[in-house]
């Protein structure tokens, strides 16, 4: 950020995403705030997080096990 300007946030979805079902992640605030929306509405809703609780919901899908079985 410079000034009273304000950096654009720029948003990401995973390259082993397909054409639906995507979400689209932001890392604002140095890292400390992460944004999340859904790739087909990017004027819609937007969930933010703080970088640890993102971190613990990436672990738990590479490690936890499947919710659905």
């Amino acid at each position: 950020m410079i000034g009273d300007q304000v950096a654009p946030i720029v948003w990401r979805k995973s390259t082993k995403s397909h054409d639906t079902n995507c979400i689209e992640v932001a890392f604002c605030d140095k890292g400390r705030t992460v944004f999340v929306r859904d790739s087909k509405k990017p004027d819609g809703g937007t969930l933010s997080v703080s970088s640890s609780a993102w971190q613990e919901f990436i672990e738990a899908i590479r490690h936890g096990p499947h919710p659905l079985g």
